[in-house]
């Protein structure tokens, strides 16, 4: 099942059944390709805990080493975009760049849980494009800022994370494609190892890395996201 949050026109937050831009709920249908409803970001996490360097095609491409553990970075709460937001081009940066992840929200509040056990605590996977002021110094000052991590459009809670195809689009070209079964550290194994480290709550987000060919964004594009039977999270760029 896809899960969606919207806030209706007289400014109530509710979840529902998603499909195709529309949200089924309790009180009715509403339609957020129209005015009946804006689609907001399908959780609100306190904490968005991001691994890099996870594939294989991405790290012979950076020149970094294969990592022996996952490598992790956290991005705040107010990093959050939702599907269909504008991506505000930061003005401290001359190179955003793009990179198209999957994402699992995190259901049940969750410490030290064994990889089989991660499917008690996920409620679902969502798609998050994590992007990066690669001119910047370190990592907190290159991904963590306002805006950083548009997510959405929905939570899918029946998909199977371990192999699932994606595909990003950058005004209308493919920049990226490949399979969650090219990560060095799957899904559970990092949700897992994290846990170690982390007390999880519900609605934390917890991404796996992008694939190869991250790249740079200018304004008016358009950033078009896929995973499987997910769904598609769309975003342009303003100047």
């Amino acid at each position: 099942m896809k899960v969606a949050r919207i806030e209706t026109q007289e400014g109530d937050v509710i979840e529902g059944r998603y499909e195709e831009g529309l949200v089924e709920t309790d009180v009715g249908v509403f339609d957020t390709t129209e005015n009946g409803a804006a689609l907001l970001a399908p959780c609100e996490p306190r904490a968005l805990y991001c691994v890099g360097r996870n594939y294989g095609e991405t790290v012979d491409q950076m020149g970094y080493d294969v990592p022996d553990e996952p490598d992790f970075f956290i991005k705040p709460p107010t990093s959050v975009l939702a599907h269909g937001e504008p991506i505000r081009y930061p003005s401290f940066t001359e190179e955003l760049t793009y990179a198209g992840e999957l994402a699992a929200v995190v259901g049940r509040t969750c410490h030290d849980v064994a990889p089989e056990e991660v499917g008690d605590y996920v409620r679902g996977y969502t798609v998050m494009n994590d992007l990066d002021a690669l001119d910047q110094g370190g990592r907190t000052a290159r991904k963590a800022f306002d805006g950083s991590a548009p997510l959405g459009p929905c939570i899918d809670t029946d998909v199977d994370p371990a192999d699932v195809e994606m595909e990003t689009y950058v005004a209308g070209e493919r920049r990226q494609a490949d399979t969650t079964a090219s990560m060095f550290f799957g899904p559970r194994e990092v949700v897992s190892y994290l846990s170690e480290r982390f007390t999880f709550r519900p609605g934390d987000v917890i991404s796996f890395g992008s694939p190869a060919n991250p790249g740079l964004l200018e304004p008016g594009d358009e950033v078009a996201v896929t995973y499987e039977g997910i769904g598609t999270l769309r975003n342009t760029v303003l100047g």
